[in-house]
C-alpha cells in the first residue's frame, strides 16, 4: 500500500483563531494610554473564546478534571456569564465534539474526492486523523474520552458514534482496495481490518495522552502502516 508524507492538500487544523475559526474578544491599549480598554465581544465571539480556553486547559499534562469555577476563573468572567453562553459544561464540550468532527470529516470528504487509489485514501485517512490529535492536544482527551469520564454519557456515546463513523469510511475504501486486487492475492476481510486500523488509532491517541502527549500519534506511523495496511 503507498504511504504518502502528506495525506491531502489540507492539514487538520486547530483550535485556534488562525483554524478557521471566528475570532474571540481581543485586549487592545489607546495609542498613548498606559490603561489597557477592554472591547465587547462581538455576537458568537465570546462562545468561540470559551470553547479555546477550554480545550488549553485540556491541553495541561495531568490537569484534572475542569470546572466551570476554574473556566470562568481563567476567562475573568462569571460562571453566570459562561451560562449565558452555554446551557451547561456539557454543551460546551459538546461544542469541542463538534468542531472535532467537522475538522476530521471534512479532510476525509475531501480525500475521498480527490478519488486517489483505495489504499491510499486508507493511509490518509488515518494520517489525518492522528495529525490532528498531535496539532489538537486538548482535543485528544475529549476524543479518547478522558476529559469525559465525569461528565455527561451523552458526551462519551458521541464520542464512540466519531470512531464508528471513522470505521466505517475506512471499510468503505478497503472494500474498494479489495476489489481491485488480483486474483490469487491473499483475501483480508475489510470489517476486519478496518477494526484493527481503528483499534490502532486510537490507542495511538490513548498513549498520546497519557504520556502527557509526549508519545506523538504519528510516531513512526508510515512503517506502522506497511505492517497494518500492507
Amino acid at each position: 500500500m503507498p504511504h504518502p508524507t502528506e495525506p491531502s492538500d489540507a492539514e487538520p487544523e486547530a483550535l485556534s483563531h488562525d483554524a478557521g475559526m471566528p475570532q474571540g474578544a481581543s485586549m487592545a491599549a489607546e495609542a498613548g494610554s498606559a490603561a489597557p480598554v477592554r472591547k465587547r465581544p462581538k455576537p458568537g465571539e465570546r462562545r468561540v473564546q470559551i470553547l479555546q480556553t477550554l480545550a488549553s486547559m485540556l491541553e495541561q499534562p495531568g490537569a484534572e478534571r475542569v470546572t466551570t469555577a476554574a473556566l470562568a476563573a481563567r476567562l475573568d468572567v462569571s460562571e453566570a456569564a459562561l451560562y449565558r453562553h452555554f446551557a451547561s459544561k456539557a454543551q460546551m464540550f459538546e461544542g469541542l465534539i463538534d468542531f472535532i468532527e467537522h475538522s476530521v470529516f471534512t479532510l476525509i470528504n475531501q480525500i475521498h474526492e480527490h478519488d486517489a487509489p483505495p489504499a491510499t485514501q486508507v493511509a490518509q485517512m488515518l494520517t489525518v486523523l492522528l495529525q490532528f490529535a498531535q496539532k489538537n492536544p486538548g482535543m485528544t482527551r475529549v476524543m479518547v474520552g478522558d476529559a469525559l469520564v465525569f461528565e455527561h454519557e451523552r458526551l462519551l456515546t458521541r464520542m464512540n458514534l466519531f470512531f464508528e463513523r471513522f470505521e466505517s469510511q475506512l471499510r468503505q475504501s478497503l472494500r474498494g482496495a479489495a476489489s481491485q486486487e488480483g486474483a490469487g492475492a491473499p483475501v483480508i476481510e475489510p470489517a476486519a481490518q478496518a477494526s484493527v486500523l481503528t483499534s490502532f488509532a486510537v490507542g495511538r491517541l490513548q498513549r498520546y495522552a497519557r504520556s502527557g502527549f509526549k508519545r506523538e500519534p504519528t510516531e513512526h506511523l508510515d512503517a506502522a502502516l506497511r505492517i497494518l495496511a500492507p
